[in-house]
Parts: C-alpha cells; sequence; structure tokens
C-alpha cells in the first residue's frame, strides 16, 4: 500500500468503498492562547478608590440590617387587625422590610465580589488524586492569599461585621410572623358556616351592588358577594368572612341542567343560574375560569376542572368533591338572594370534616 493509501496520513480519509481521498485538507493548528493580562481595577491601584468602596459595602449590609429588624418592628408595631388600611398599612411595611433587608445582602455580596476581591484568571493543571506535599503547601499558600485578598480575615474588620450583622439578622424577618402566628386561631369550626344566610342578596364583587335575576345573560359569570353595608366592608371582620363567602354565579340554558336539586329535592337554581363556592376543595385557590362551552369551571393552581352543569362535580384534576353549592332563588323586587347557607363546609379537608 502506497504511502497516499495509509489509514494514518493526515491527508487522506477512506472512504466507505475502501478507496482513499486526497483532497481532504488538514486541520489548521495553533498555538494556546492562554489566559488574557489581567487588567487591574481602579480598586486595584487607588487605595483611596478600595476604601470608597469598602464603604459602599458596608453600608448596603448595614442597610440590610435596618431593613430586618424594621420589618420586626412593623410586624409588632402595625398588627393586622380593626380595619382594610391597617391590613394594607401592614402588608406593605412587612414586605418593604424584607425587601430591603434581602436586596441590601444581595446587592452587597455582588458589588464586594466585583470590586474588592480578586478577579485574576488562573489556570491550575490537573494532578494526581493525592498531591505532593510541596503542591498541597502551595495551594493552602494560595487559599491565604484569596483570603486575604477578598478582605475576608483582618483587614476591613468593620465590613466582615456588617456582613455577618445582616446574614444574621434577616432570617428573624421570616421566623418572627411565623412563631407570632403559632398561636392563631385553630378554630376550624368556623369553616363549616359563612355568612350566606337565607334572604341575602347576592352581590356584585367588589361593587356590593345587589343583582338582579334580569341582569343575568346567559353564558355570563359573576364574581359574588354577599350583600352588606359599606360600613361594615371597611372592618377586619369583613375581610375573614368574605374569603369564606366568595361565589362564582353563571347562567346556562336550564335544559343544559343535568342536575339543579338538593339531595332532599329542593330546586337551588333559578331559571338556569347556578352559584358555587369559589374556593377548590382541592386547597382551597379561587376557581374563577369559566368556559362557556363546556359549563366547566377550571382551578387555575393544579387544573382542577368541575362541571356547573352537574353539581360542579369534578371532571380532572386533584380535587375529589364537588363545589358546595349555594342554593338560590330571587326575592319579590327580582334581586337574586340566598335560600340558605352552603350545605356543606367550604373549601379542602380538614380533620373535623365528615367528607
Amino acid at each position: 500500500m502506497s504511502d497516499m493509501n495509509h489509514p494514518n496520513d493526515a491527508s487522506t480519509e477512506v472512504t466507505t468503498t475502501g478507496a482513499a481521498r486526497t483532497d481532504v485538507v488538514p486541520a489548521e493548528k495553533f498555538a494556546d492562547p492562554g489566559v488574557p493580562a489581567h487588567k487591574p481595577r481602579l480598586t486595584d491601584v487607588d487605595p483611596k478608590s478600595a476604601k470608597r468602596n469598602e464603604r459602599i459595602v458596608t453600608f448596603l449590609f448595614v442597610l440590610s440590617c435596618l431593613g430586618a429588624v424594621g420589618t420586626v418592628v412593623a410586624y409588632v408595631a402595625v398588627p393586622p387587625e380593626g380595619t382594610t388600611e391597617s391590613v394594607r398599612l401592614s402588608t406593605l411595611l412587612l414586605g418593604l422590610g424584607m425587601a430591603v433587608s434581602l436586596l441590601g445582602i444581595g446587592i452587597a455580596g455582588i458589588h464586594w465580589a466585583k470590586s474588592l476581591m480578586g478577579d485574576a484568571e488562573m489556570v491550575q493543571d490537573r494532578h494526581p488524586i493525592r498531591s505532593s506535599d510541596a503542591v498541597r503547601a502551595e495551594a493552602v499558600r494560595d487559599l491565604n492569599e484569596g483570603l486575604e485578598d477578598s478582605g475576608a480575615v483582618g483587614r476591613r474588620g468593620l465590613l466582615k461585621g456588617a456582613a455577618l450583622s445582616a446574614l444574621a439578622l434577616f432570617p428573624l424577618t421570616i421566623a418572627v410572623p411565623l412563631i407570632g402566628s403559632v398561636g392563631g386561631d385553630w378554630n376550624v369550626s368556623k369553616f363549616k358556616h359563612t355568612m350566606w344566610k337565607k334572604g341575602t342578596r347576592l352581590a356584585l364583587d367588589p361593587s356590593g351592588r345587589p343583582i338582579k335575576a334580569s341582569d343575568v345573560n346567559i353564558g355570563s359569570a359573576f364574581h359574588v358577594i354577599p350583600e352588606t353595608t359599606e360600613e361594615y366592608r371597611e372592618t377586619h371582620e369583613w375581610i375573614t368572612e368574605k374569603s369564606k363567602a366568595v361565589v362564582l354565579m353563571v347562567r346556562v340554558r336550564p335544559e343544559e341542567l343535568k342536575s339543579d336539586q338538593s339531595p332532599e329535592g329542593q330546586q337551588w337554581s333559578y331559571d338556569g343560574i347556578v352559584a358555587y363556592s369559589k374556593i377548590c376543595t382541592h386547597v382551597g385557590c379561587p376557581v374563577a375560569l369559566y368556559e362557556q362551552q363546556t359549563h366547566h369551571l377550571l382551578c387555575p393552581c393544579h387544573q382542577s376542572t368541575f362541571d356547573v352543569a352537574d353539581s360542579a362535580k369534578v371532571v380532572f384534576g386533584p380535587a375529589k368533591r364537588p363545589l358546595p353549592q349555594l342554593p338560590i332563588a330571587v326575592d319579590d323586587e327580582g334581586y337574586l338572594v340566598a335560600q340558605d347557607d352552603f350545605a356543606e363546609p367550604i373549601g379542602p379537608s380538614f380533620w373535623e370534616r365528615l367528607k
């Protein structure tokens, strides 16, 4: 065989038929460019700049500490009770405090790494698993130099103290509210009843305007709350009661209803208008996505799907029980009213529930 056909020749290639090709161009070799030269930053050559950036990072860590302390103070001084405004204010202050605390740590860490820690690129050749004593000693020396260069030990003690304080205080923004809620209200029997009762008018959420049956068109969906006074809707108690009593009401053609009666034979709908609890029986998410053609209600959290034309029975998803139905009728003025409360507890399971 000639040198032209030798399989080790880089300028040849053997085809599938065994013939050799001589038109293949060998790969061009080039030298390893290596690591580019290090470009020093301003903080590497100017001590004043390094000191200024150290003060900036320290300030950010201190700001994080103040945010954590402010969150705890807001939790104690502005409890979410009394009015809707107090709930909003408490939530706002807690969120701002936690944001300042966590952002202070994050921004300070990034700025520290970008401006003060060493940024020179290094290449480390591979070695056997167990390096020689000389190499191990060199590695320890390099680590010590890195610690010294980052300013984590020895110098910049104020910066180190600010960083440790920020990291130590931030968990309080989560732990204090959690600990404070341990002694909350565990009376689960409150879920067995809502503020719906016989004669309570159905009203639009959030305006509170009563709804007439003539206002509800076929295929439409309404978010419904019990009618109450405007003064009561400004109280903290209303927030709790509304969260249990929210309803989704839709209207279908009466002939499309597969079931519209209670187990006792009482009619629970009015001329194709049906109303169900918006609280999913899986984990309590709001069921509010209505598909007109299929009459399906979808829970956006875990995709549990309920059929409003068939007593809101589950047709898909992890939920195991239908949505509780609110029995409705109309009063003498044509307004939609509740016949009674829900026939069963709303929401997901709890240990005192029979089913």
